[in-house]
Formats: C-alpha cells, sequence, structure tokens
C-alpha cells in the first residue's frame, strides 16, 4: 500500500483525513496520521481499516525521520514556521510533500534543489492562500486567452458565522484561530494600486476604509485592506495592472465597531499588563480610558471615541461586557490582546450547533477590443458541523486532491511552488465543485474603482 503521512490532527485535518481514508480502498492507501498527541490522531481515522495513528514530536529527529522515511508522500498540517526541517526531510528521503501554508523565504531557497531531485513541495494549497489562487487564475487565464487585458483584480475572503447561527450584534464568531482576528491587519501598512496610484492604509486607519461588496443570496458584506497586495503582482502576472487589492471580508458594520478597540489599545501585543490576571473586564476596559473620579467608565468611554448612547456601536460592546466588573481575565502577564482575545471568546466561540461560513468573492476588471468588462466571481460554503466546518472543508480538501493527483502522477512539474499553473488548478478546481465548493460568475457592467462603494 502507499503511505500518505499527514503530519498534524488539527481542527483543519479533518475533512483532508476522511477524503484519503474514503478514497484508500480503491487507491491502494495506507494513511498514517502523526500528531503530538495520539488521541487526537486516533480520533481522526476513527478506526479506519487504512487509518494508522502514531505520536510525533516533530522536534525528536529520530521519531520525525523515521515516519518521513516509511512515506511515500508527506502532508505537513502543522503551522508554517515547523514546516523547513519537515521539508529537509523530504529532501533527504526523496518525498514529495504538500503544505497549506505560504511559502516563506526558507521553502523557496530550497526550490533548486528540489528541482535536481524531481520532487515537487506544494504549497498554498488550502483556503487562502489556495482556492484563492486557483479560482482567481482560471479566470486570468481565460480572459488573457481571448485577448483580454487585464485592468482590475481585487479579491476578498472571510471566514464567518453561517446565517443560521448568526445570532450577535456582531455577525460574528471565530471560527479561526482568535489570536489572528485580534491581530489581523498589524505589522505595517496596508499596500495596494487604485487606479494606477500605490496606496497605504496604516493600522489606526484601517477598519475605516472598507469596501462594501454583495453576494447573491446572502447579502452585503464589507471588506477591509490585507496587509500586502502588491506581491500579486509578481504571482499573477498582472505587471501592468491599474488597480490590485485584497481584503478579509465582514458583515457590514463589524470594522466600524472593531475600530473601537484599535483606539484604545486593546489590540496591542507588545507590552504586558500589571496584575492581569486580577483585573475585571471593567478595570481592563478603564485601564484605556483618562482618569475620571466622577464619570463612569461607560461615559469615559462615549465621551473619548465620541460614541452615543443610541448608536450600534455602544450595543455592540455592551453585548461582549467589558464593562463587567464581576467577570475576571484570569491571566497573568497577559497582552492587552491577550486579555481582549479571552474577552471576545467568551461571546464569539461556535456553539455545538453553530455552523461556520466561508465567503469568497473576486472582481476582475479587463479591456477587449477597445471596451472594458467586469466579471464577478464568487464562492459561498457552509459548515455541516464542528468537526467538518466550511473551514476544514475549504483547507483541507485541496490539500487532499493535490495530494492524491502528485502520488498518482497527475501533477508532475517538479520544485517549490504554488497552484497557478492550468494543469494543476483546473482538475482540482473541478472536484471541489464535486464536493460543493462552487464559484459562480456573471459579468456585470465594469465599475471600476467606485468612491460611492467605499466607507470611511
Amino acid at each position: 500500500m502507499r503511505n500518505i503521512l499527514v503530519i498534524g490532527a488539527g481542527r483543519s485535518s479533518s475533512s483532508l483525513i476522511t477524503y484519503l481514508l474514503e478514497k484508500s480502498f480503491t487507491e491502494n492507501l495506507k494513511i498514517t496520521v502523526a500528531d503530538v498527541s495520539l488521541k487526537l490522531a486516533k480520533d481522526k481515522i476513527k478506526n479506519h481499516a487504512n487509518g494508522n495513528a502514531i505520536a510525533l514530536n516533530i522536534f525528536n529527529d529520530n521519531e520525525r525521520t523515521i515516519a518521513i522515511e516509511n512515506a511515500d508522500i508527506v502532508v505537513s498540517m502543522l503551522p508554517a514556521h515547523l514546516h523547513l526541517n519537515i521539508a529537509k526531510d523530504c529532501l533527504k528521503f526523496k518525498k514529495n510533500m504538500v503544505t497549506a501554508s505560504y511559502i516563506s523565504n526558507e521553502m523557496k531557497a530550497l526550490n533548486e534543489e528540489a528541482i535536481t531531485k524531481n520532487l515537487i513541495f506544494m504549497n498554498e494549497i488550502g483556503l487562502d492562500p489556495g482556492i484563492d489562487h486557483m479560482s482567481a487564475m482560471k479566470v486570468l487565464d481565460a480572459i488573457r486567452a481571448k485577448g483580454g487585458k487585464i485592468i482590475l483584480f481585487e479579491s476578498f475572503t472571510g471566514g464567518l458565522v453561517a446565517p443560521e447561527s448568526d445570532n450577535n450584534l456582531w455577525n460574528y464568531k471565530f471560527t479561526w484561530n482568535p489570536r489572528n482576528v485580534v491581530l489581523a491587519g498589524q505589522g505595517g501598512a496596508a499596500q495596494f494600486l487604485q487606479e494606477g496610484s500605490y496606496k497605504y492604509i496604516p493600522y489606526h486607519k484601517l477598519f475605516r476604509r472598507t469596501e462594501i461588496l454583495k453576494i447573491d443570496g446572502y447579502g452585503k458584506f464589507e471588506g477591509y485592506a490585507n496587509r500586502d497586495s502588491l506581491k500579486y503582482k509578481e504571482v499573477y502576472g498582472l505587471d501592468t495592472i491599474l488597480t490590485l487589492y485584497r481584503g478579509t471580508i465582514r458583515r457590514v458594520g463589524f470594522s466600524r465597531a472593531w475600530n473601537v478597540f484599535v483606539q484604545l489599545g486593546m489590540t496591542d501585543d507588545s507590552y504586558t499588563m500589571e496584575n492581569s490576571e486580577h483585573m475585571s473586564y471593567r478595570d481592563f476596559t478603564n485601564s484605556f480610558l483618562a482618569y475620571n473620579p466622577n464619570d463612569s467608565v461607560e461615559l469615559k468611554l462615549r465621551h473619548y471615541l465620541k460614541i452615543d448612547q443610541d448608536d450600534i456601536i455602544w450595543e455592540k460592546l455592551v453585548e461582549l461586557d467589558i464593562f463587567n466588573k464581576n467577570k475576571k481575565v484570569g491571566l497573568k502577564n497577559a497582552t492587552p490582546a491577550q486579555i481582549l482575545e479571552k474577552i471576545l471568546s467568551d461571546s464569539w466561540t461556535l456553539k455545538e450547533d453553530d455552523k461556520d461560513m466561508i465567503v469568497m468573492q473576486h472582481l476582475f476588471g479587463y479591456e477587449l477590443n477597445n471596451e472594458k468588462h467586469q466579471i464577478v466571481s464568487s464562492m459561498v460554503c457552509i459548515g455541516d458541523n464542528q468537526i467538518y466546518t466550511a473551514m476544514a472543508k475549504t483547507v483541507g480538501l485541496p490539500v487532499a486532491i493535490a495530494t492524491l493527483k502528485i502520488l498518482n502522477g497527475e501533477i508532475n512539474t517538479p520544485g517549490v511552488q504554488l497552484p497557478i499553473k492550468k494543469e494543476i488548478y483546473e482538475p482540482i478546481l473541478k472536484e471541489l465543485e464535486e464536493n460543493g465548493i462552487i464559484f459562480t460568475e456573471k459579468k456585470v457592467a465594469y465599475l471600476g474603482y467606485n468612491p460611492e462603494n467605499v466607507n470611511g
């Protein structure tokens, strides 16, 4: 039997492992799931005849190399910074490798050796990055094939709560790593192109510069800019493009309310707060406000940020219990961002019966025969339950499909790469459609950059 080694049995691996196990009889596969937690690995294979769970400490060189040497292909579902040793072992033992993570500079440096050894190191084959690359390149290549010149590309993705589980004022719950949500947008100004001009949005202004999107059947959303859109000029071959913008999707009104936390300093992760474990939620909120013994915390906050009492933002803040004097933070030497994450988790953690939702939309503008055209491509995926979430599907299924196609020789171009070639994206997108991950495309009147479509 051909042995597929999956390293990491976290939340995003459920659909990946199930797909491979379901294919194991017809494809003659053994699926070895390795995790530091043997219980977690066993839970994922569910006593399947062709599943094998092992405990693996990736920092133990002997354990790691034995597992990789015995594999025919390796899938790393570890955090991005942990892929490198796996990749070096794959080079040593001549194994192909698949990850859902962005290509790091360290991974990119292995490209020449991978090509020399005729190995495929497929990266960025999850959701975002991954499905975004493939679905975008499908339309971009089609436009180019008929002689069109790309002048606009905008792309948005969001992990949200499904409409049937949307029951708070923020229209949001954590569907992925909460820490990444709290720290989103930090680390430098957002950079993009707008009508040929380079634009930059500093972090403290990021959540007041949003763009409105409409998804058929699901209503209005908003998008705020990702940190670096400009790198996709080279990736997608868009050297002459005028507008290039990538963003994150939220429901309308989220960003304006989130900006309160940014302006207060609650998303800061650069220092720890004294006696944080003994703080109440109210103490935490008050620590960012001026001292005034005559005014309440609520009044000081409203005055400082000019929030009216009947503003929906105020209702959203109250809903999160940030003024509660009885709830304790309970985190020692915590940063403001860590404390905010704790507070939000009280309200935004998915309940047992909740479902998540992934939303993605691309906008393509192009010139053909001296006329301007625009295409909108949209995808909505709703999770089944807390195990087979929309996030697990959209991250895990493209990884699984690519892994099997590499193993079967259907994808055979060697090197460190991402899925932007037709031989890769075309069959994978087709199979994703069969699994309910479907993009709908429609032609609309060319709008270009529409200032009326931007908040802030």
